[in-house]
């Protein structure tokens, strides 16, 4: 079957030899009625609409039901009624998200399919995986939508505490950490922490961050570092231990719970970074569109609202801002990688 364009060009180079025919023979009308053909057909019209004309694709690389996909899920609701499509939310993981980030960049340059992720793919991946399917550079950001930091908690059984509990623990004995993959936050956060103490870290990885979180509130690994959201219930209910959360201040769902900067953890501050991706070669006018949009649902208060609720920061940070943040991350977490000697399992 012909694809719609085919079928339009095969109609208008039929109507230009018509039209060819008609002025040989001295119709001056024909000439008039080949513009009118032509500002009708689908092609002009479509070069001709403004951005966006049909639905949206946001990625997202990770599993169903994680922040990344509220998140896009959330923007992709508000922002269906400003831009006047809709915003259909795909989830491609795997890979630690580089199967979906692939998939963004190797997409077409159109503003159609997009790219809702963490930084890891291109912070870490990069370090981490000794071939990539993609280059960061042929990714974009658009807009840095938000950050959110991880807890460090421990199961009862350890006994401990507070932070200094635990690292003399650790420093006695091997703790196994759960996580939610090679190369995920937990995992490097996790390696931090062994870096900057000398405790001793044994990584048990896990399909995601709920069974990663499954895995400490049973007692089946030792710690962890996850996203704060996913442990908070089970910090509630007293069934792990709240130790330190790795932001720069501490978190409004856990005000109690010291920043591992003032448990005497300096330097195993950890952001999670949450952005949205194009094509490198997506035109200027219509990132422009989708800072703009993007950006106003952002300074709404029931987007800013779920994000809270998610434990983040909102940043909307873009250019130069947005391209440096991701810079100092990735130099961190490859120094880590490299110091640790973490490769791909």
């Amino acid at each position: 079957m012909c694809s719609p364009s085919f079928l339009d060009i095969n109609f208008l180079k039929k109507a230009i030899a018509l039209m060819r025919f008609q002025l040989c023979r001295g119709h001056v009308d024909a000439l008039m009625l080949l513009l009118a053909i032509v500002s009708l057909s689908p092609i002009h019209a479509n070069a001709q609409s403004p951005y966006p004309n049909k639905p949206i694709k946001l990625i997202n690389n990770f599993p169903p039901g994680g922040p990344s996909d509220t998140i896009a899920r959330a923007l992709g609701n508000k922002l269906q009624a400003t831009l006047g499509q809709p915003l259909i939310v795909e989830s491609k993981p795997g890979a630690a998200g580089n199967i979906g980030a692939d998939f963004v960049a190797k997409s077409a340059p159109d503003g159609y399919t997009l790219l809702m992720t963490i930084d890891t793919p291109l912070t870490v991946s990069p370090a981490l995986y000794p071939s990539m399917p993609f280059k960061p550079s042929d990714l974009r950001t658009v807009l840095i939508i938000s950050s959110s930091s991880l807890m460090l908690v421990a199961h009862p059984k350890l006994g401990v505490s507070n932070v200094d509990e635990f690292i003399k623990l650790a420093k006695t004995r091997e703790i196994n950490f759960s996580s939610a993959g090679n190369g995920s936050p937990g995992h490097i956060a996790a390696a931090m922490l062994s870096e900057k103490t000398g405790a001793k870290v044994n990584h048990v990885m896990y399909k995601g961050n709920t069974p990663a979180v499954l895995a400490i509130v049973s007692g089946e690994v030792d710690a962890a570092i996850i996203a704060t959201p996913g442990l908070l219930p089970h910090v509630q209910a007293g069934k792990i231990k709240p130790l330190a959360v790795t932001s720069q201040k501490r978190s409004p769902m856990a005000p109690d719970v010291p920043t591992t900067a003032e448990a005497g953890l300096g330097g195993v501050e950890f952001e999670v970074i949450y952005l949205l991706m194009a094509p490198a070669a997506t035109p200027e006018p219509i990132i422009a569109t989708l800072q703009k949009e993007f950006g106003a649902a952002l300074a709404q208060a029931d987007i800013r609202e779920t994000l809270r609720n998610l434990d983040m920061t909102v940043l909307a940070e873009t250019g130069a801002a947005a391209d440096a943040r991701l810079a100092r991350a990735r130099e961190r977490y490859t120094a880590t990688i490299k110091n640790a000697g973490i490769k791909f399992e």
